[in-house]
C-alpha cells in the first residue's frame, strides 16, 4: 500500500467512525430494518453502514472492490458479515476503476462521472491519480447466491444506474446517493426503478439519519425538489420504497 492510499484509508476511518455519525447511522437503520432482514451494502467503503445495519439485527452482505478498503473489511468486519470483493454493474466483466487515493469515497467506475466531476462544485480538490482493475458481478447474481434482500444501499459515485441495470426484479427498499450537481443521474435512477416496480421516495440529507419528509413522494415531486437545490448543495441519500400491492 502506498503512502497516499494509506492516508486515504486513515482519513476515511476517522471520518466515518466518528462516534456521533456512528450513533446517527445506528438509530436510522434501526428504524427501517427489522431483525433478521437480509441487506446488501453496495459500496461498503470502510464498513460503517454495514456495521450499523448489523447492529440493527440485519444479515449483511457487504460489496466493496476498492483496495485498500476491501482488504481492511476482510480483516475487520465481523465474521457473520459476508464480504464480496467485487463491484456491481450491468454484467459480469472486468472494469477499470478511477481511484482517488486521498479522497477514495469518490473513486468510480463511471468515466462520465469523473469527467463531469472535474467541473462540478466541491470536486476541485479531487484528483483521480491511479486506476484499479476490478471484477464486476451483478445484483441479480448476488441475490441468486444470498437471497432477496429487504434493503439495498447503493453508494458508488455515479455508477448507480449501472448497478440497477444488473437488477431484474424489485426489492422492497433501496437507497442511492444523490448529488445536486448530478441531478440528471438521480432522475435516471428513479426512471430505472419505475421500470422495476411502483416506488415512492424520501430523502436523508447528509449524514443526519432523519427523513426529510413525513410522507413518501412520487418521482415527479422528488424531481421538482431536486430542481430547487443549488449545484453546490450538500449530498444525501434518496430512499425508494415499494408501494404495497393492493389485495
Amino acid at each position: 500500500m502506498n503512502f497516499r492510499a494509506a492516508l486515504g484509508l486513515m482519513r476515511s476511518i476517522a471520518i466515518y467512525y466518528n462516534p456521533v455519525r456512528v450513533r446517527q447511522l445506528r438509530r436510522h437503520y434501526a428504524g427501517i430494518i427489522r431483525r433478521g432482514d437480509l441487506v446488501i451494502d453496495v459500496g461498503a467503503h470502510v464498513g460503517s453502514r454495514s456495521r450499523a445495519m448489523r447492529a440493527a439485527g440485519a444479515r449483511v452482505v457487504a460489496v466493496e472492490p476498492q483496495e485498500p478498503f476491501a482488504g481492511f473489511l476482510a480483516r475487520s468486519l465481523p465474521r457473520d458479515v459476508t464480504l464480496i470483493r467485487k463491484a456491481l454493474g450491468p454484467a459480469e466483466a472486468v472494469a477499470s476503476m478511477a481511484v482517488s487515493s486521498l479522497h477514495p469515497t469518490v473513486s468510480s467506475l463511471s468515466q462520465g462521472f469523473t469527467r463531469d466531476a472535474a467541473d462540478a462544485p466541491g470536486f476541485d480538490h479531487v484528483r483521480w491519480d491511479r486506476r484499479q482493475q476490478v471484477q464486476v458481478t451483478t445484483l441479480d447474481q448476488v441475490i441468486a447466491q444470498h437471497g432477496l434482500p429487504q434493503f439495498v444501499k447503493i453508494d458508488v459515485e455515479g455508477f448507480e444506474e449501472d448497478v440497477l441495470a444488473g437488477l431484474s426484479q424489485p426489492v422492497p427498499m433501496l437507497s442511492v446517493e444523490y448529488l445536486p450537481a448530478f441531478r440528471d443521474r438521480t432522475l435516471r435512477v428513479m426512471a430505472r426503478l419505475a421500470q422495476l416496480g411502483d416506488y415512492r421516495f424520501n430523502v436523508v440529507r447528509g449524514e443526519t439519519g432523519v427523513f426529510l419528509w413525513d410522507d413518501w413522494r412520487d418521482a415527479g415531486q422528488v424531481g421538482d425538489w431536486l430542481a430547487t437545490l443549488p449545484r453546490d448543495g450538500g449530498s444525501g441519500d434518496l430512499y425508494a420504497r415499494m408501494v404495497p400491492a393492493k389485495s
